[in-house]
């Protein structure tokens, strides 16, 4: 759809459906998923099987069988196409030399008199890294995933992916082996998400679960936290577009499908002040439709949650784009780096005409595992850090603790905390 802001009230409702976009109803499935992890909680691979053989179509006939081989992980690899091997060999380098730089350095203080402050960071013990599996199956993610916690230095890494029909994906199993994992479980939904939070027989407890996924696992991912931490409650992919006269309507209509082709629920929006430039979107978006395998997919995405906003200017343009808070955000005009001080709210900005949103999900470098459906006003991508944790440390000299001790005191007796108080004055000099 196109639309301006001409009037106030039509555009208004218009404009909160796009705010929206990302809601997920998960109390319909709550109860579902609720089911599922205390079933795992319980049952363990027993439970595990029997979710395989409901919702992926076949019933593991031993507690082994759940698990990849590193054998068939290394045949998929040496069986890929060269070029392709290439490839991916590229956006691995590409994306440890990109995480390597994020990554938190421990830091001390010393004051003079003694004093010694700092902090510690250390990677988890372990993380469960969840990629989607079977037709559809995303080596892109696994890359994503593993390699930031790779950088951090975690020891025990779990994938768990679904298999429907117990046929793993070539692809993500050659992935797998590029990347060096070793533990891969034929195991999906919220049944995944359930194991590697609570553990069974053969898959382990882990620390920390990120990866994307549908509502079950978003909805999983909710109600384990507490017990694991996780990235992010993560949506329908979706992309923004910001544009004036200098962008190739062409460019932006197949950029904007690069999301739609994803799923009937991504949300692909362009805002531009130019007219001109939204009916050219259109029509070649139309143009586009005709030309992809996806086309029923795409077209629904467009027709249902798609949306071309014409502004009176670029600033309105940017504000309106900033309250939407894309997953991902091109920036196709005549000079994207004046805007970028402006922009406050995105998992990822793409600045320039030659920069284009799938660029960043394969080779670029930066996690496209990014936070949707607005969640980028208060989440980031995932990255190092994710799989990484700090720790205060703190050392007084005796010289130190006299000089503000008093104070110390003063706080804890003013709260009534009188262990608190006394355990400071035991050490201060009489």
């Amino acid at each position: 759809m196109i639309f301006t802001n001409s009037s106030k009230n039509s555009f208004q409702a218009e404009f909160d459906e796009l705010l929206g976009r990302g809601k997920m109803d998960m109390a319909q499935v709550g109860a579902i998923v609720g089911n599922i992890i205390d079933e795992i909680k319980k049952d363990k691979n027993r439970a595990l099987k029997e979710h395989i053989s409901k919702f992926d179509g076949w019933k593991p006939s031993s507690d082994e069988d759940l698990k990849i081989s590193t054998e068939s992980m290394e045949k998929a690899y040496n069986n890929i196409d060269e070029k392709l091997k290439s490839a991916l060999h590229m956006a691995y380098d590409r994306i440890k030399v990109y995480h390597e730089k994020q990554k938190p350095k421990s830091w001390f203080d010393d004051e003079p008199n003694g004093t010694i402050l700092g902090q510690r960071v250390t990677a988890v013990d372990s993380a469960g890294l969840y990629i989607p599996g079977g037709k559809a199956a995303y080596p892109s993610s696994l890359l994503m995933n593993v390699i930031p916690a790779q950088v951090a230095g975690v020891e025990n890494i779990v994938v768990c992916t679904p298999t429907p029909d117990n046929e793993p994906n070539e692809l993500l199993l050659a992935a797998c082996h590029l990347c060096g994992v070793s533990e891969v479980y034929k195991v999906g939904g919220a049944s995944a998400i359930a194991a590697m939070a609570y553990g069974t027989e053969n898959i382990p407890k882990v620390d920390v679960i990120t990866g994307p996924g549908n509502i079950f696992v978003a909805t999983a991912k909710k109600m384990v936290f507490g017990d694991v931490n996780i990235d992010m409650i993560a949506g329908p992919s979706e992309i923004g577009v910001l544009a004036d006269d200098s962008a190739n309507a062409n460019h932006l209509a197949i950029d904007l499908l690069s999301q739609a082709e994803h799923d009937e629920m991504a949300s692909s929006i362009l805002i531009t002040p130019s007219q001109k430039l939204a009916d050219e979107v259109k029509i070649e978006i139309e143009k586009w439709l005709l030309k992809l395998p996806r086309q029923e997919i795409a077209r629904k995405s467009i027709e249902e949650r798609g949306a071309i906003i014409v502004t009176k200017n670029m600033d309105e343009a940017i504000k309106l784009m900033n309250k939407i808070a894309p997953e991902h955000l091109e920036v196709a005009t005549s000079s994207p780096f004046e805007l970028l001080p402006l922009i406050k709210h995105a998992g990822a900005i793409f600045l320039g005409h030659n920069t284009p949103e799938a660029i960043g999900d394969y080779v670029a470098g930066p996690n496209h595992t990014l936070p949707t459906g607005g969640t980028a006003k208060f989440y980031s991508p995932l990255g190092v850090e994710n799989f990484m944790k700090k720790t205060s440390i703190i050392s007084f000299s005796h010289k130190a603790i006299n000089e503000i001790g008093e104070e110390c005191a003063l706080i804890a007796n003013t709260e009534g905390l009188t262990a608190h108080e006394q355990s400071v004055r035991v050490r201060l000099t009489k």
